[in-house]
């Protein structure tokens, strides 16, 4: 299996054209967290025409579901949510410049036509590794939504974060054609 690859946030349109499903990733640097509630309240800011309280341009975004961190910790477990509920939002936040996801899960089409179009990418982390994850997350601060507790917008810096890119900026979907099809062995 080739070594995993090593990228660092935020991400431009070079280092996406490099990446290809099924690959192995190392993520370092920021990172954002959203859930549905949180993307459902921004793209309601959208149709307001009012501004995004993030700069998405660039960014990725973990679709997370934190644990209270313990004394000594930045998170408790962060292991990834099921990223089909925020489908219906995702469009519309790379239209605004978001280059990458994180969660678990496939993607509707209409979602993978948006990683085409805008040259995005959507990473899979292992759900049941959250332990494991959150060993990467360094440091944690809340930036919006604070009443929406574990689905507020937080930023997490990491340290070589594992995931796998499942959907490319090609179209390419592990879900859709099996992890084996992309396999460099």
């Amino acid at each position: 299996m080739a070594e995993p690859k090593k990228i660092t946030t935020p991400l431009t349109d070079d280092v996406i054209k490099t990446l290809h499903a099924g690959d192995s990733v190392l993520i370092t640097g920021p990172i954002y967290t959203a859930r549905d509630a949180a993307h459902k309240r921004m793209t309601e800011a959208l149709s307001r025409g009012e501004k995004l309280p993030i700069d998405v341009k660039g960014n990725v975004i973990y679709y997370v579901g934190p644990s209270p961190e313990k004394p000594g910790q930045a998170v408790g477990s962060a292991g990834p949510t099921t990223s089909g509920r925020m489908d219906k939002y995702t469009p519309t936040m790379i239209e605004q410049g978001m280059k990458g996801m994180i969660g678990k899960g496939s993607r509707s089409q209409e979602v993978i036509d948006s990683c085409v179009k805008h040259c995005a990418v959507y990473f899979v982390a292992i759900g049941g590794a959250a332990v494991v994850i959150s060993q990467s997350i360094k440091k944690q601060e809340l930036l919006a939504y604070g009443d929406l507790g574990p689905e507020a917008i937080r930023r997490y810096d990491v340290v070589d974060f594992p995931a796998i890119v499942c959907v490319d900026c090609y179209g390419n979907d592990t879900y859709k054609d099996g992890l084996a099809k992309y396999s460099k062995e």
